[in-house]
């Protein structure tokens, strides 16, 4: 499945009432680590697609959702299910923890 650009506008219909599990991606297009990361997620919704969504929120574009959710710095991964938050991490990781992080949370 692919990444889904969400915006302040539709944040909550295509997070919040998602019944499933969503990671959300607040980042920004200056921030060295969010580049890091995207490939890592990109493989990530290529291979568990079927198994959670993932959608990203530029928060220069879009500030209100990630001042809602407390994002301070960024990269910022919260994962939700059903529009509750599941939990939360900072900063960059490689794949394999990020795939563990989303393991532990299912």
């Amino acid at each position: 499945m692919a990444i889904k650009n969400v915006s302040d506008a539709n944040f909550d219909k295509e997070v919040l009432q998602d019944p499933g599990l969503v990671l959300v991606d607040f980042w920004a297009e200056w921030c060295g680590p969010c580049k890091q990361i995207a490939p890592a997620l990109n493989e990530i919704a290529a291979e568990m697609g079927d198994k959670l969504t993932i959608a990203k929120v530029n928060i220069d574009e879009n500030p209100n959702t990630p001042t809602r959710y407390g994002v301070r710095g960024i990269p910022t991964l919260v994962l939700f299910r059903g529009g509750q938050v599941v939990s939360t991490k900072v900063g960059a990781m490689p794949k394999s923890r990020i795939v563990e992080w989303i393991a532990s949370a299912a």
